[in-house]
């Protein structure tokens, strides 16, 4: 099988204490999830491990649904690691590992990755029709040698921390509350494009992201936002939506980067989010559009030197 060849590949030096699950965009909750595991780890004189999956589960029960990421399987990688989680593993959700009973997913964990201890978050369940809840796999620890903690859910201002609302407030155009969530600015990383010169006529020259198809992005709008590039860091004004002034049809993440220089096509940069200015919307003329993009750019420039 499949995840067996993979499992073989990720074997730790020793015995484990484990989490599993998404955990896509490694936000507050999964943090305080983290810190338990540690904690457990620690306790135990055990290496602490996540064990992950490339994509969603639910996208192999329902292949046509629409699941964006908070973070790609990289940045969930390297934010683990940065909390200080000692060893991650990724694997593949397949078919058939989804009908893999609980017993012979966990007898796989125990095999390859010597599970001492799992540490689950809130209704977590694994295996065929998630027949493996907190409760199955309590019993189970007891029968292969494995304790098992279940750790509340994070609830942030009266309601449960989750990477769904985390996707609502972005559908918003709530980044504010987003960043809350998330415990650090929501991010886009990708390759800058050549555009068609629209924004360098009007005075604004712009880097246009190529986003990952998957990436979640928050509403069409108009956002403050610091680009890292280089390892510099920049204040920047970006747009994303359809550009309804000029009649677009795809949807683009434009970077107006202020006080910068430069040929930045085919390069990689990072852009953090701070705040959303205002919504889309569509100008009776080009000239009125630039009016309120030095408007935006001045507001911009106030908020970034606040924050």
């Amino acid at each position: 099988m499949l995840v067996e060849e993979e499992l073989s590949r990720s074997v730790p030096e020793g015995d484990t204490a484990l989490t599993i699950g998404v955990l896509d965009g490694v936000h507050i909750g999964h943090q305080a999830l983290i810190t338990k595991l540690k904690e457990k780890a620690a306790a135990k004189e055990l290496i602490s491990g996540v064990v992950t999956f490339q994509h969603h589960p639910r996208l192999v029960f329902s292949p046509q649904s629409k699941i964006t990421s908070l973070t790609s399987l990289q940045e969930r990688i390297r934010l683990l690691k940065n909390l200080g989680v000692a060893h991650v593993v990724t694997l593949s959700f397949t078919p058939e590992l989804s009908q893999l009973s609980a017993r012979e997913f966990i007898v796989l964990i125990k095999r390859y990755l010597k599970m001492r201890a799992l540490v689950i978050g809130p209704d977590f369940a694994l295996g065929k029709g998630r027949e493996g809840d907190a409760q199955a796999l309590t019993a189970l620890g007891e029968e292969l040698n494995f304790t098992v903690e279940a750790v509340p859910p994070l609830v942030w201002h009266g309601k449960v921390v989750s990477s769904t609302a985390i996707r609502g407030a972005l559908s918003r155009g709530d980044v504010t509350k987003a960043n809350e969530l998330l415990g650090r600015r929501f991010a886009l990383t990708g390759q800058v494009s050549k555009g068609d010169g629209r924004g360098k006529s009007l005075g604004f020259p712009t880097a246009n992201l190529i986003a990952d198809r998957n990436q979640a992005l928050p509403a069409d709008g108009v956002y403050a936002a610091r680009v890292f590039y280089s390892e510099m860091v920049y204040q920047a004004v970006i747009n994303i939506g359809l550009r309804p002034t000029f009649d677009g049809h795809h949807r683009l993440v434009e970077a107006h980067i202020l006080d910068f220089t430069g040929d930045l096509y085919g390069r990689d940069i990072n852009i953090e989010l701070v705040e959303q200015l205002r919504g889309e919307e569509k100008f009776p003329s080009a000239e009125e559009l630039k009016a309120q993009i030095i408007r935006d750019v001045a507001q911009a420039k106030s908020l970034l030197e606040r924050s």
